[in-house]
């Protein structure tokens, strides 16, 4: 299938890009597991291919090139994720890292309410409920469900007694799929002076996402995910106005003004997000991370978001007539990549094994098998998968 550029860098090869050829994974297994670790595109391999043969051949030579593509991938980071502001993006090793950065950087006293759903993956729950340990925090749950997944969320925003401080979801859950209108929330928390932090993990690259727009104050994914990169790199959105606010407590010779003069003795913390960059950049993982993110915006987020959910409507279409249950919602605009499924009196434990030992590359995960397929899945990995399933199926009849 061969998409049209919509990028009119210069930076892009490619006119024309053939999506199958960028894509042999799916010659290859039935791979459905893009909330989880994502297979490289073909662009991806070759650009770190490039770089290390450079490196072989001709070491740090060309580290001012190096640093050039550094900053093409914080530009594309920032259109990635629906910013006009490149400097509030920093590179970090994870999401994690970047959760730390807000958590430790903010000032708590005993008392203060953080908000998290009952849902979270374990990186957007750990970091708060330490807070409540070391400064007294309280960590308020509140339930997300597939029916109205926001209103208790809003109820807490607009409480006139227990006010929250900041909340903190997942823009898509890991397990059930459930994806929040951040529009919305951004919006009541602006309203109510509530500080807005977003795991976008599972949003960014498969979706449109719109920091400034949705007053997002901090937002953070690693890029092995729907972004279609490596492990070890992703980003840290910081709204301007806080990038100053935030305490530090990683120092190193890349967070200063003038970062690279080594003479520098009266340093200061630069003024933008690379702050929070304390060391050296991962060059390597950086050339990886813009080849894929250079692939999705040539192929437009609004594509992407339109494949997936033709993809995910086709897999729900077969699931059900197969007599799964569907974990995930039902309704588009409250879902975006992931469907978890789940069949009566099968273990989903045991089912997930199944699969993953005939080729069909999935995840255990929310009491039953999630299936996660990006743009680029083709329909013939979908059939060879639901297919396969229907065997298991049978197997046990």
């Amino acid at each position: 299938m061969p998409i049209s550029s919509n990028n009119t860098s210069n930076e892009s090869p490619n006119s024309e890009i053939s999506i199958a050829d960028q894509f042999p994974v799916n010659q290859q297994c039935f791979y459905l597991n893009h909330a989880a670790v994502a297979p490289w595109p073909r662009c991806t391999s070759d650009a770190v291919q490039k770089f290390a043969e450079e490196n072989c051949q001709t070491g740090a030579q060309g580290y001012l090139t190096w640093l050039k593509k550094e900053q093409q991938l914080r530009t594309k980071l920032a259109k990635l994720v629906g910013s006009q502001h490149q400097e509030c993006v920093a590179l970090v090793k994870n999401t994690s890292e970047a959760l730390s950065f807000v958590a430790y950087g903010l000032d708590w006293q005993a008392g203060d309410i953080i908000v998290i759903s009952d849902d979270e993956f374990p990186s957007n729950r750990i970091v708060w409920e330490s807070l409540a340990q070391k400064f007294g925090v309280i960590i308020q749950q509140v339930h997300i469900n597939t029916e109205n997944p926001e209103v208790e969320i809003l109820e807490a925003i607009n409480s006139s007694t227990l006010k929250p401080k900041l909340i903190s979801v997942s823009a898509v859950q890991y397990a059930s799929g459930i994806k929040l209108d951040l529009a919305k929330l951004g919006k009541a928390c602006k309203e109510h002076n509530v500080l807005f932090c977003v795991d976008a993990i599972q949003a960014v690259g498969a979706m449109e996402f719109k920091c400034d727009e949705w007053h997002i104050d901090f937002a953070m994914a690693d890029g092995h995910k729907w972004m279609l990169g490596p492990e070890g790199l992703g980003f840290f959105f910081v709204k301007q106005q806080h990038i100053k606010k935030l305490n530090l407590y990683q120092y190193g010779w890349h967070m200063i003004k003038g970062a690279g003069d080594f003479s520098i003795k009266d340093w200061q913390p630069a003024d933008t997000a690379q702050r929070f960059e304390c060391g050296s950049p991962n060059m390597l993982a950086g050339y990886a991370l813009e080849a894929s993110t250079d692939l999705l915006l040539t192929v437009g987020l609004n594509n992407v978001a339109d494949a997936i959910e033709d993809n995910y409507a086709y897999l729900q279409l077969q699931l059900q007539a197969l007599g799964a249950q569907i974990l995930s919602p039902l309704k588009r605009h409250q879902r975006a990549g992931i469907i978890t499924f789940k069949f009566e009196g099968i273990d989903s434990g045991w089912l997930y094994q199944q699969l993953m030992n005939n080729d069909v590359v999935c995840a255990n995960r929310g009491g039953g098998v999630r299936f996660s397929p990006h743009f680029h899945t083709t329909k013939e990995c979908m059939e060879g998968a639901i297919n396969v399933l229907k065997s298991l199926l049978a197997s046990r009849q």
